[in-house]
């Protein structure tokens, strides 16, 4: 079988930021929409799609309630796969590494540059947890959206965020022959090897 690696000064990281770019430009309607997936302490797969927040030089970040099922699995079992999807550009790509919890300035950073109203959602809401009704969960919303008209809401302990440092991307681009282009980046001695597979 033919799987020759070949070290390559292409930084995949940097490749997926221009793929990003891409999607953006060609009216993608959500190029930051990736599919997560973990498994729990006991072996259960679960995958869901959260927003990439950032990508930075280690890896990819989102943010999460770590109260949740994915930061409990994730707290568990610190590992994740991602997979992004452009339809328009008929684009993947899919990562896989170590999942690590970034400082509280991050969080504090991430949770201050998203919109009023997801701040106070975080607020109020028990991601993930039983409820038997959204109608007090619309009411704290509220008043918490009339408390903090003029002040900045806190940003509340559980919530987290979490970079993906991947050991792996795999880039998969469709070909109108069906000979689809897969390219797979893997961690090496301090850079990438590459190696292209078939469709």
């Amino acid at each position: 079988m033919y799987s020759i690696w070949i070290v390559t000064a292409i930084q995949p990281l940097g490749l997926l930021e221009a793929w990003l770019e891409d999607a953006r430009e060609s009216g993608e309607p959500t190029p930051a929409a990736m599919a997560l997936a973990t498994v729990s302490a006991n072996g259960e797969p679960s995958v869901r799609i959260v927003s990439l927040k950032e990508v930075d030089a280690s890896g990819l970040v989102f943010t999460t309630s770590l109260g949740s099922r994915k930061g409990q699995d994730l707290d568990s079992a610190p590992s994740a796969a991602l997979t992004f999807w452009w339809p328009r550009m008929r684009r993947q790509v899919r990562a896989a590494g170590a999942a690590e919890v970034l400082s509280r300035d991050a969080a504090e950073r991430l949770y201050s540059s998203r919109p009023l109203r997801h701040r106070l959602q975080t607020l109020v809401s028990p991601q993930g947890e039983p409820i038997e009704s959204l109608e007090p969960l619309r009411a704290e919303l509220d008043e918490l959206e009339r408390r903090y008209r003029d002040a900045p809401p806190p940003c509340p302990d559980w919530f987290g965020a979490v970079r993906v440092v991947p050991s792996v991307l795999e880039f998969w681009e469709e070909r109108p022959d069906r000979l689809h282009d897969r390219v797979e980046y893997r961690r090496c001695d301090g850079g990438w090897a590459s190696r292209r597979l078939a469709p």
